[in-house]
């Protein structure tokens, strides 16, 4: 379910692989190393004061064009400290990273992180620190800004838009994301069909795409032999039911009736960081020992 050319930075609707169930947790925290966030925390004054070596990493790893995202979706570990979480999206967005922070609604995770640069080993540094000051990953994905195959057509200034957005968009802090591919069952395979057959079922889904411009900013970025799925759609709007309309209504699409496949959903509020690890941190207890 992919909004259509007519919505900046990105074009509704694609194609994509059978999924598996979900983005893919990590086994611990969001360093990776296995060691307990807790301890991250506690070392974390140490790793900092140790970081210059580290902060070299190995030669920029960069696709040919775009730029390489990184979703981040995590929990407070024991002893996280909030102001190292601040300290780490600051040193991202020195070395150039574009970071979003959301504060996330349910119990799927309680703030995510999305992140976007030219040389993946920024996303991994980034990575790196948030571990250190003791946030617990929950589940990620990994994925590339892209040019649909079905937008050869749309002026060079809106290929830029999608393969270098500037995000988050001013005025749009509800949020969503999700990962999707297209079927590919025995009755109804997307990579099956003649190409004009899908351009002009895509052309269908930009159509009721277009409709949500001003409400909804939707970046779809392409993530076929790099994560689970085939696409992570993130969606920025006015309100939260803005989101809500926009799923609905291309539902109804049948590049999206007969052919989609979607994981799981995570909602919440943009945030700016240092809001975020007060608004996370529990109050003290109102109550008398």
């Amino acid at each position: 379910m992919r909004v259509g050319a007519g919505v900046p930075l990105c074009s509704f609707g694609a194609g994509a692989r059978r999924r598996s169930p979900a983005p893919r947790p990590p086994p611990s925290v969001v360093g990776g190393s296995g060691t307990p966030g807790a301890r991250y925390a506690d070392g974390y004054a140490r790793s900092v004061a140790d970081s210059s070596d580290s902060e070299r990493a190995p030669e920029p790893l960069a696709p040919s064009v775009g730029l390489g995202v990184l979703h981040l979706f995590c929990r407070p570990g024991e002893g996280w400290r909030g102001d190292a979480v601040v300290d780490a999206v600051q040193r991202a967005t020195g070395r150039g990273t574009q970071v979003v922070s959301v504060a996330i609604l349910g119990h799927k995770a309680d703030l995510a992180f999305m992140a976007l640069d030219e040389d993946l080993w920024n996303l991994r540094l980034l990575q790196r620190d948030l571990g250190a000051a003791g946030l617990v990953a929950v589940a990620s994905y990994v994925s590339l800004t892209e040019i649909s195959e079905y937008a050869a057509g749309v002026p060079e200034e809106m290929k830029q838009q999608r393969l270098y957005p500037q995000l988050p968009p001013p005025g749009k802090p509800a949020w969503c994301f999700y990962p999707m591919s297209k079927r590919r069952g025995e009755q109804q395979n997307w990579f099956t069909l003649p190409y004009e057959d899908r351009l002009e079922l895509m052309y269908e889904h930009g159509g009721s795409g277009r409709k949500f411009a001003g409400r909804v900013l939707q970046v779809v970025t392409g993530s076929t032999g790099i994560d689970d799925f085939e696409w992570g759609v993130t969606l920025f709007g006015v309100r939260p039911d803005d989101l809500k309309d926009v799923v609905y209504t291309l539902r109804f699409d049948r590049a999206s009736a007969v052919y989609a496949e979607f994981g799981p959903f995570y909602s919440g509020i943009v945030t700016p960081v240092e809001d975020l690890v007060v608004l996370l941190a529990a109050p003290p207890s109102s109550v008398s020992p």
